[in-house]
């Protein structure tokens, strides 16, 4: 957020499914309505994956413990992979109550990459940090 003399700027970038933008134009038009707010908004479009990568798609579980995170991205960056999309979720576990936490990511592996090799590596790194994933290529 910004100062822009006696008014504020703010950036907010937003990403969901068509119904959730389209409930949240709709309540953002009831703000500019107003008069008070002036709003701007600019839709855009996912980042082609580049000729030479693939798209693959990570999903991982487990109970929540620090460095999750950090650990699967510093796997992927130090392979080169791009990764074009990280979403989280912590929440309860159903029956026990216990802490866990998920994560989904959208990677783009380079075409000089062996998979094979690189999803026994991903699967020895989340054996090791007891993890349960599945990693997979991405659906067109």
């Amino acid at each position: 957020m910004t100062t822009l003399g006696s008014e504020f700027a703010m950036l907010l970038l937003v990403s969901g499914n068509w119904h959730l933008r389209s409930r949240l134009d709709q309540e953002l038009e009831k703000l500019r309505g107003s008069g008070d707010l002036q709003i701007s908004i600019k839709e855009t479009d996912a980042k082609p994956v580049a000729a030479d990568r693939m798209p693959y798609l990570v999903d991982v579980l487990a109970l929540d413990q620090q460095g999750i995170v950090f650990n699967l991205a510093d796997f992927f960056a130090s392979r080169d992979i791009e990764i074009a999309d990280v979403a989280t979720h912590s929440y309860a576990a159903a029956h026990t109550g216990a802490p866990m936490f998920s994560v989904q990511m959208s990677v783009n592996v380079p075409s000089s990459i062996q998979v094979a090799q690189l999803r026994d590596e991903f699967h020895e790194l989340c054996e090791n940090l007891n993890l349960d994933a599945v990693f997979d290529a991405a659906k067109p």
